[in-house]
């Protein structure tokens, strides 16, 4: 479960510092286009890729914030169908991650950019079975593939993040095929729309989307999709 007391300012520190370092230049110019990327779709068009990051209600808002996305559902991932809920996945033993399904447009955004945004701006890929505040395997970051597209796209900008030295520590995230995705109950969806004055939201999620809005002003769009 979250703490919103004591691990709250833990996490403010954590994701402060980890949103001064964008704002202080790091994000256009330390993080790299990808090299190996999808072509962009000739018309319009859906795909999805399932991502996790930490607490999903962060990751969630970041997604439905970028131009192109046609939704972001908080769910679970890694685990069996009969794990899949909060309060069992909360135990850190069902091997599920919170995670997201961010269905888009490839005619107007490519899998390459959604990764850039997700390590530069959703999450702190180094940190090992936590995330700011929230610590437990449930909150290791984790690409979900479900092509082997998806799969060498994303290990190539892996290795061209490491190659480029981005971050200072190795990077945790894991690349493993999807064997389901299991959306979350109805009150974890727009957490972020429906308690933007929660403070958990407040310190951990919202400097997220002022970073995407700062970094990527062409990717940013004020409205989420419905």
């Amino acid at each position: 479960m979250k703490n919103r007391t004591v691990s709250v300012g833990i996490g403010f520190v954590v994701m402060a510092a980890f949103v001064a370092s964008l704002a202080a230049g790091a994000g256009k110019a330390r993080f790299p286009n990808p090299e190996r990327d999808e072509p962009a779709a000739p018309a319009v068009s859906e795909r999805s890729i399932v991502l996790a990051g930490g607490c999903f209600w962060g990751v969630q808002a970041v997604f439905q914030h970028v131009k192109g996305v046609i939704s972001a559902t908080s769910g679970y991932a890694g685990g069996s169908a009969g794990t899949a809920s909060y309060v069992m996945v909360s135990f850190g033993t069902t091997g599920h991650a919170e995670s997201v399904r961010v269905a888009y447009d490839p005619s107007q955004l490519t899998l390459g950019q959604l990764l850039k945004v997700f390590f530069s701006v959703a999450h702190d890929p180094t940190e090992v079975n936590r995330q700011g505040p929230d610590d437990g395997p449930q909150y290791r970051s984790v690409i979900f593939y479900t092509s082997q597209e998806q799969l060498a796209i994303a290990r190539a900008y892996l290795a061209q993040l490491s190659a480029a030295k981005v971050f200072r520590r190795a990077i945790a995230t894991d690349v493993v095929p999807l064997r389901g995705f299991y959306p979350a109950e109805a009150y974890h969806q727009d957490y972020v729309d429906h308690h933007p004055f929660d403070p958990y939201i407040v310190r951990n999620d919202l400097p997220k989307l002022d970073a995407l809005r700062k970094e990527y002003p062409e990717l940013y769009v004020d409205h989420r999709p419905r």
